[in-house]
């Protein structure tokens, strides 16, 4: 039998912790965290999987949450100071800043960028990792955040949307940004897929 070490015990206690701070909030403010449990490992990993390599531009993401794609973009290899993630929820930020230290972590509010990123203006990032429950808000909100969101990449870098749904939270907008999916995530709850946007103009 395997005893369990300290640093197992801890991040047992660690993964206790947040998960039911998700939970909690998830009860509290389900419009605005869309799934009774965080993003698997394995999804996670593969959103992570298509940040480009061929780049020293930072990362960024969107909804953290409690932060597994956060681990995922780390384990990446993305250098925790090339990291710059936005979280609404301030439990969660305060739960991420003791977790991931070195992460830019901003508390506010992704739908608005021009005013969250104020401190990073004229900054492009290599990638966008958005893990918002899009499908929960109005389509003129969804799109805005879409078109809002890649003005910060350069043209034909990924934005990475999560996706509970069948059918691309924002529709392509032909000429503007294309849109692709990626393979399902069966073993995710509920089972998941992501929406590679790309500028095109």
């Amino acid at each position: 039998m395997t005893e369990n070490t300290p640093q197992k015990d801890r991040t047992f206690r660690e993964r206790v912790v947040s998960d039911f701070r998700f939970l909690k909030s998830w009860a509290k403010q389900p419009k605005s965290v869309g799934s009774i449990t965080p993003t698997s490992k394995i999804a996670a990993r593969l959103m992570a999987s298509h940040i480009p390599t061929d780049s020293d531009l930072p990362v960024l993401e969107l909804g953290p949450g409690t932060g597994p794609i956060t681990r995922a973009i780390l384990d990446f290899g993305i250098n925790p100071s090339k990291l710059v993630s936005i979280e609404y929820n301030h439990d969660f930020c305060t739960l991420l800043r003791k977790s991931y230290p070195g992460v830019n972590f901003i508390e506010g509010d992704a739908f608005d960028l021009e005013t969250t990123l104020a401190e990073f203006k004229d900054q492009k990032f290599r990638a966008l990792l958005s893990g918002l429950p899009l499908l929960n808000f109005p389509t003129e909100k969804r799109s805005d955040y879409v078109t809002e969101g890649l003005k910060w990449l350069p043209k034909g870098a990924p934005f990475i949307q999560l996706c509970y749904g069948p059918k691309p939270p924002v529709k392509a907008l032909p000429g503007v940004y294309s849109v692709e999916p990626t393979k399902w995530v069966l073993s995710n709850v509920p089972p998941a897929r992501f929406w590679i946007y790309r500028q095109t103009a």
